[in-house]
């Protein structure tokens, strides 16, 4: 297995530690989650430039890696969303904007036998909604609508890179049936 898909795994693992460190009682419980968070996006970062560099892109890191993202990026929206710093309708909006992402994805493999990678938009919305979620994660006592408008914002650009995956998932499609 190549080093970038285990650092997929390792973010992987490293989900459900985010979540039970993140409830805990401890008075640094909060700073200890965000550092979790931190090491999460920087094996992602890690395992993208690995791959790119020493070419070890596969279609199984494809899957492992934007999985991982998700995966941990989902989690902090619950926890940080249960904990009240943001409302309800964040999650549901990030929920429904990824179910679309994973749906897409799935026929995109089954029709293609391969996914989308990633693109200038969706890394920069991914790095956007670290930030805005590691601050929330740190510093919960954000006013709520200083919140709800850093979430909005990150949402924001998540959505503009769903429809951009959309755009190239149509032309990866028509591409092939006038190949």
């Amino acid at each position: 297995m190549s080093i970038p898909n285990l650092l997929s795994l390792l973010r992987l693992a490293l989900v459900p530690m985010f979540a039970v460190v993140f409830f805990q009682p401890w008075p640094d419980a909060h700073t200890w989650a965000a550092l979790i968070y931190l090491i999460a996006f920087l094996t992602d970062i890690a395992d993208g430039w690995i791959a790119r560099r020493f070419n070890q892109i596969t279609k199984l890191g494809r899957i492992l890696d934007p999985l991982a993202d998700k995966l941990m990026t989902f989690t902090v929206i619950v926890c940080i969303t249960a904990d009240h710093i943001i409302p309800l309708w964040a999650v549901v909006v990030f929920f429904c904007k990824e179910l679309t992402m994973a749906i897409g994805g799935c026929l995109m493999y089954q029709r293609l036998g391969d996914v989308i990678p990633s693109n200038w938009l969706g890394k920069a919305s991914t790095g956007v909604f670290f930030v805005v979620c590691a601050a929330l994660v740190l510093f919960p006592a954000i006013p709520r609508p200083w919140a709800t408008g850093l979430i909005t914002f990150a949402l924001a650009l998540t959505l503009a890179a769903l429809a951009s995956y959309i755009c190239q998932y149509w032309r990866a499609i028509h591409a092939r049936k006038n190949a």
